[in-house]
């Protein structure tokens, strides 16, 4: 399989839950194919409305560059290689952490993007759900 399924996309939900249970904090968790096309998002009781966007665009991003939202942002500080690619794609790029691409032999085929915490925090459930990959 060359992307992520529905039924991927719901197990890798279902991690992202449980880390954001265990550490109390209640988040928006996107699923996006290998295309960045939206295949499942879930918005936790309590869950800012405002991150729902923010979870989809991170998931679109690390899909799209392949790469962590974390280290994305990292590399686009003032004086490095990325700098101002948040500006791009209508601002839909995503520079701070929660977006992990999912692979599958080696290559992209999906990712996923948590927001609702601290930076720490959506990296941390979204490494939980992109480890259930």
């Amino acid at each position: 399989m060359t992307t992520v399924t529905l039924a991927d996309a719901r197990r890798v939900i279902a991690a992202a839950e449980a880390k954001a249970e265990e550490i109390g904090q209640p988040m928006n968790v996107a699923v996006v194919d290998a295309g960045g096309n939206l295949i499942a998002h879930i918005r936790m009781d309590g869950a800012w409305l405002g991150s729902v966007d923010i979870s989809i665009n991170k998931a679109w991003t690390s899909r799209a560059f392949d790469i962590t939202t974390k280290e994305l942002g990292e590399n686009s500080q003032p004086g490095q290689d990325f700098y101002g690619i948040n500006a791009s794609n209508e601002g839909k790029v995503m520079i701070f952490a929660g977006g992990i691409p999912l692979t599958r032999d080696g290559k992209t085929v999906g990712a996923v993007g948590v927001s609702g915490g601290t930076g720490a925090q959506d990296h941390a459930v979204s490494e939980a759900a992109a480890g259930s990959f």
